[in-house]
């Protein structure tokens, strides 16, 4: 399908609107000008008015399978973007909404962080009743969905009104994997290629190294370490040795005994031991998540997991043994070969199991994972049913929603959302979901994000992505955190 846009270039918002009613949907775009031959096309237009030289209209046509339906408005005075974007993109989802008969839970709400909008509108002194009008009038989102995110802004309130505007969170990325899943789109190397086993020793020297220059480079600015996050990848696929030469120079580097939160992903059960758990343990860590994603062993083999539900459970039961009071379980609801059934399985199973918290993931078809490109698409059409019984169990059950956030591409255009008991919800999920905090990260594709608290102004930094770039221009890469001192100097 092509879209076109005439005296606009309102592309990233289009597009994400179409991919709500046209999710697996290839687009291409066009500038001033219609497709030579084209049965499917969409036309967003910015024209001047024929009638009032001060005046002007947006216009939306689709033709979608021969049908074809067109929205006009007429403004006033001068071209505003962000006023004819948002009006054109409603324009855009009333008429797929027609075309389609799809009516989406999120309305014509794009964005990753929601939760964001209802936080903004609680800051400004509006009430629940006030934040939903204005979301229902301006991105026609459901009252399910706006009560989700409002409970889960309540939750993060006293936490963000607590945090220290100095305070940075450091998140240290693991990009191996004992495996690579098939919905999987992270950069991540499975380490059954002997090249990328190879690799780990010299990348954890670098990684080692980085870490500490972060800490110098914190200490100097003065920033205060609130909570550290080990993530991947799998961070548990290092070995024993591996993973506390990593932990041992955190320690080293940063006074741990200050920190709020130290969270490591232990991840996929076939990679946790209880070699692995004592390290995590001992060197500080306070928070872990045990992985399973679904509790189905046919799901789990579908998906090239290669443990079972009964190994997921024991890595939960070793951990709790080792004194870890505070476990995270992530699941993934629409994965190929999974139903109601089996989903409902999973949540029951956890909820017996008892962590702390459990996330409950919508499955996201990236272009990167094996899932699209072997078109592999063979996803339960009730996957929106699956996330509602989850999402209800875990209410019922004692535990509260405190993030949340949506991906592109992602099945039913559902969200992902964190529930955890009271008292037990992860400090950087919260801080990273809604920008609320800087992040220093270390590690191949870690972004850094730089927050300015006072204005709210972001910046980020990349590191290179692939470890193998990590390493062999570990050097240049370091020259970019200069940034992060001139950042804060002008502050």
């Amino acid at each position: 399908m092509t879209i076109c846009f005439f005296n606009n270039s309102f592309k990233y918002e289009a597009e994400a609107v179409m991919k709500l009613f046209l999710p697996l949907q290839t687009f291409d775009f066009l500038f001033e000008e219609y497709p030579a031959d084209e049965v499917d096309v969409c036309a967003v237009k910015r024209i001047q008015s024929l009638r009032d030289e001060n005046g002007y209209i947006l216009s939306v046509s689709v033709t979608l399978k021969g049908e074809k339906r067109e929205m006009f408005s007429e403004r006033s005075g001068e071209f505003s973007d962000t006023e004819d974007e948002a009006e054109l993109c409603r324009s855009l989802y009333k008429i797929m909404q027609e075309l389609t008969g799809i009516t989406p839970a999120w309305g014509c709400l794009t964005g990753i962080r929601p939760v964001k909008k209802v936080n903004r509108l609680l800051d400004e002194g509006y009430k629940k009743d006030e934040i939903f009008s204005i979301l229902k009038k301006e991105y026609f989102v459901s009252d399910e969905k706006l009560e989700l995110a409002y409970r889960t802004a309540l939750a993060q309130s006293g936490t963000l009104r607590a945090l220290d505007k100095r305070s940075y969170s450091l998140y240290i990325s693991i990009p191996f994997c004992p495996s690579r899943c098939s919905y999987c789109s992270f950069v991540s190397h499975s380490i059954e290629k002997p090249e990328a086993k190879k690799l780990i020793d010299p990348y954890v020297v670098k990684l080692r190294e980085e870490i500490k220059q972060i800490s110098l480079i914190a200490a100097g600015l003065d920033l205060r370490l609130d909570t550290i996050y080990i993530g991947g990848g799998t961070p548990s696929v290092l070995s024993p040795e591996q993973l506390e030469a990593v932990m041992d120079s955190v320690k080293k580097s940063f006074d741990i005994s200050k920190i709020r939160e130290y969270n490591v992903e232990a991840g996929r059960p076939d990679t946790i031991t209880e070699k692995k758990l004592e390290i995590i343990r001992d060197f500080g860590a306070t928070r872990i998540s045990v992985n399973p994603q679904t509790m189905n062993n046919n799901v789990l083999k579908a998906i090239g997991r290669r443990h079972t539900a009964g190994e997921a459970e024991e890595a939960f039961r070793a951990a709790r043994r080792l004194g870890f009071d505070n476990i995270n379980m992530d699941t993934i609801a629409g994965l190929p070969t999974d139903t109601v059934d089996g989903f409902r399985h999973t949540i029951e199973t956890l909820c017996r199991l008892d962590p702390e918290s459990i996330t409950i993931h919508t499955l996201t078809v990236k272009r990167a994972s094996r899932l699209f490109s072997e078109q592999e698409l063979e996803v339960d059409s009730r996957t929106a049913e699956m996330v509602d019984f989850g999402q209800k169990k875990l209410l019922e059950t004692g535990y509260i929603p405190y993030y949340l956030y949506r991906q592109k591409n992602t099945v039913e255009n559902l969200e992902n959302v964190g529930f955890a008991k009271q008292g037990h919800e992860c400090l950087y999920n919260i801080y990273i979901m809604e920008e609320a905090q800087t992040i220093l990260a270390a590690g191949a594709a870690g972004s850094t994000k730089l927050v300015n608290t006072e204005t709210g102004k972001i910046e980020r930094l990349f590191n290179y992505k692939f470890p193998y770039e990590y390493v062999s221009r570990y050097d240049k890469m370091m020259e970019k955190k200069s940034d992060i001192i001139k950042f804060f100097n002008n502050i």
